[in-house]
């Protein structure tokens, strides 16, 4: 029993996830390097968020219980403001390889970056784009965090125990996968609002993204009302997923043609010469 607990609670959680990485990240190494990366940016927030509550709590009366609990609110919304940071770190590393042209090409910072997709691109387009390369960083964003959020309690679900033996909810387990499901999906989506806000200098977006970042993880201390935080957090994950389908350029006709199953020849080859190495005399 403990074991199909685990591989389905594991399944729930992750099966999103591993089948976005198989279908659009795995088979492009340079997507891969992407995901990797954004999952060490991510790590690196969760060790400043981790040693400022540490510290918190050493510094405080720990036999205070209202005082724990409330110095524990404060660590999970310093998570989140770190995270966020973070993202626009990694935006900011990124955002040279964005570049197409530069007005002075040998005094420009991110010379070696387009030289750098010129030789992974040996026919001048572009290996990557803007949306692709958010896509792939909330997705890393996302995958790291649920990884470090349900680990722990997959690891209980093989046993020994019964959850519920005791009068707690028995629903402790999937509840926890469907969040993590949420809390993945959330990020890859917030990725995307997020790297495009940055690029078009629309504040407000970045506002929206941190400010439902800081009300999900305010609802998970609701639990175990799992009723008043798994709802609301999947209202949230629909409409953020919307936001980003159309933000990535997404709409209802390009939904139709998915469904149809039909495909558009499309011959026109763009190519972007500011990623060929200029010739020295």
């Amino acid at each position: 029993m403990g074991a199909a607990v685990f591989f389905g609670c594991a399944g729930i959680a992750f099966g999103p996830a591993l089948a976005l990485v198989l279908l659009t990240v795995a088979a492009e190494p340079l997507r891969v390097i992407v995901l990797v990366a954004g999952a060490f940016f991510w790590l690196v927030s969760l060790l400043l968020a981790s040693l400022i509550w540490f510290v918190s709590v050493h510094l405080s009366d720990r036999e205070d219980a209202k005082l724990q609990y409330g110095l524990l609110i404060f660590g999970a919304a310093v998570s989140v403001l770190l995270q966020e940071a973070f993202r626009f770190a990694y935006f900011k590393l990124l955002k040279p390889l964005f570049r197409t042209s530069c007005s002075r090409f040998l005094s420009c910072p991110s010379r070696k970056a387009d030289e750098g997709l010129a030789t992974i691109s040996e026919d001048g387009r572009s290996p990557i784009s803007l949306r692709q390369m958010a896509y792939v960083s909330g997705l890393s964003f996302g995958i790291i965090s649920g990884v470090f959020s349900v680990i722990n309690i997959l690891a209980d679900s093989i046993g020994p125990g019964i959850v519920g033996i005791h009068g707690d909810s028995p629903y402790y387990f999937i509840t926890s996968a469907f969040l993590t499901m949420a809390l993945v999906l959330l990020h890859t989506f917030w990725g995307v609002i997020f790297f495009d806000a940055c690029e078009k200098r629309r504040y407000w977006c970045l506002g929206l993204v941190v400010g439902s970042h800081l009300l999900t993880s305010g609802l998970t201390f609701l639990n175990p009302w799992y009723e008043a935080s798994l709802v609301p957090i999947f209202i949230i994950t629909l409409c953020t997923g919307l936001w980003a389908f159309f933000t990535a350029g997404g709409s209802f006709r390009n939904i139709l043609k998915c469904l149809s199953c039909k495909q558009e020849d499309d011959s026109r080859v763009m190519r972007y010469s500011a990623l060929q190495v200029p010739f020295e005399d």
